[in-house]
C-alpha cells in the first residue's frame, strides 16, 4: 500500500546552531536602496525590511523598523519580543511622518528569532522567509498583498498573480496605519536546514525553482546570497533586491 510519507532529520545530540549571511543592492533600475538588512553573527536574529514611499521616505522607514528590531535583547521571549519590536517601529514610522511632514511613508518586514533550534517568524507585508529542507524549498510566510486576496479568493490563479497589473500592492506595512496586524509562525530546525529572508525584489525576478537549486548548490550562506543577487541582477532587477541565508548546522 502506497501513502504519503512525513521524514524527520535525525536529531543532533546537541541544539544545532545558526549562521549566516546578507546582501543587498538597488537593482538595475532603482536609483537608491530603500531595503535594510539586519544580520546577527550570533546567529539569533535577522531581518528585512522593504521601505516604501519614495525618495527619502522608504528608507527610513526601513531603517527605523531594524534600528526597533535590532534593538530586542537576547533573552526576550521570541514570539512576543518580535510583535513588539514591530509594534514600536509602526509608531515610530508613523510619529516620523508626522513630525516631518511626509505623506505616504511605510515598510514591510520579515524577521526571525532563533533559540533553541526553534525559528520564531514574524512579518507583515510581502517580504518573504523560506525554508530549504532535504533540498526543497517551500515558502513559509503569505503575502499580504491585493494579489495574494485574489488568490486566496479563486479569483485569479497564483499562476496569473505574477503577471497582476497590481502584483505591487500590499495590504498591510509597518507605518500603515495607528494598528498593525502581524502574522507569524514557529518553525523546529534541523541541522542541514537552510532559512532564506527576502525582499519581494528577489521572486518578482527569480522563480522559486531556480532560488531553490541556487540554495541548493551554494557551499555557504555567504555564496548563495551571491548566487541570489547575481541571479536577480542578470534578471534585470527593477526593484532592490535583498537576501539573507541563515544556515543549521550541529553544535
Amino acid at each position: 500500500m502506497s501513502g504519503i510519507t512525513t521524514v524527520v532529520p535525525a536529531m543532533s545530540r546537541g541544539v544545532p546552531v545558526a549562521s549566516g549571511a546578507g546582501l543587498t543592492h538597488k537593482g538595475r533600475i532603482r536609483s537608491r536602496n530603500e531595503d535594510a538588512i539586519l544580520t546577527d553573527p550570533s546567529g539569533f536574529l535577522w531581518a528585512v525590511a522593504d521601505g516604501m514611499g519614495g525618495h527619502g521616505n522608504g528608507d527610513v522607514a526601513a531603517d527605523i523598523v531594524i534600528d526597533h528590531l535590532g534593538s530586542v535583547p537576547d533573552d526576550a521571549a521570541p514570539g512576543p519580543a518580535l510583535a513588539a519590536a514591530i509594534e514600536a517601529a509602526n509608531a515610530a514610522v508613523l510619529a516620523h511622518a508626522a513630525a516631518h511632514g511626509k505623506g505616504t511613508m511605510g515598510a514591510t518586514v520579515v524577521a526571525v528569532m532563533i533559540v533553541r533550534a526553534i525559528a520564531h517568524v514574524a512579518w507583515v507585508g510581502d517580504s518573504r522567509a523560506y525554508l530549504l529542507r532535504a533540498g526543497r524549498l517551500r515558502q513559509l510566510t503569505r503575502d499580504h498583498t491585493f494579489v495574494q486576496a485574489l488568490v486566496d479568493a479563486g479569483q485569479i490563479t497564483p499562476e496569473e498573480a505574477g503577471n497582476h497589473p497590481e502584483s505591487h500592492v500590499v495590504t498591510r506595512a509597518v507605518g500603515g496605519g495607528p494598528e498593525i496586524e502581524i502574522d507569524s509562525l514557529s518553525v523546529p530546525l534541523y541541522p542541514g536546514d537552510r532559512l532564506l529572508l527576502c525582499s519581494d525584489g528577489l521572486p518578482r525576478c527569480v522563480y522559486d525553482s531556480t532560488i531553490e537549486q541556487l540554495l541548493r548548490q551554494a557551499a555557504d550562506p555567504d555564496e548563495a546570497c551571491r548566487l541570489l543577487l547575481t541571479e536577480a541582477l542578470e534578471s534585470g532587477a527593477p526593484d532592490n533586491v535583498s537576501a539573507i541565508v541563515v544556515d543549521i548546522r550541529e553544535s
